[in-house]
């Protein structure tokens, strides 16, 4: 980074700080979504069930001798994930955020500012 004043250096920095947390917060709202259906779909087999329920505790299954207790310890699980889910989202749209500011400004300072967006044409069929 030669040649390149210490404020664009901070910039740069920080802009592959964002970008590697904003991957970080990707990959882990990716996997509690990928965690939130397998929940989803153990309570509607769970509601299906009519003979024994076991329960995968380690090494060993376990039968369930409250069936109910384990439906309600799930759906609360599937709404603690909801929770983390929703606050990984607001994480991704803020750090999206400012990923894109700090691009600009890095853009800018280097030069390759965006070209101005045209403003849309007033009536686009009269040319044909």
């Amino acid at each position: 980074m030669n040649g390149i004043s210490p404020q664009l250096q901070n910039q740069i920095t920080q802009y592959q700080q964002v970008q590697q947390q904003l991957q970080n917060v990707m990959t882990q709202k990716s996997q509690m979504e990928s965690q939130r259906r397998e929940l989803q779909r153990t309570v509607e087999e769970l509601a299906k069930a009519d003979g024994d329920v076991y329960r995968n505790v380690g090494m060993l299954l376990i039968k369930v001798s409250d069936k109910a207790a384990l439906k309600d310890e799930l759906e609360e699980s599937l709404e603690t994930l909801g929770i983390r889910i929703k606050s990984l989202e607001r994480q991704e749209r803020d750090l999206s955020e400012k990923y894109e500011v700090l691009g600009e400004a890095i853009n800018r300072a280097m030069g390759n500012a965006p070209a101005p967006r045209a403003a849309p044409a007033k009536d686009e069929d009269e040319d044909y």
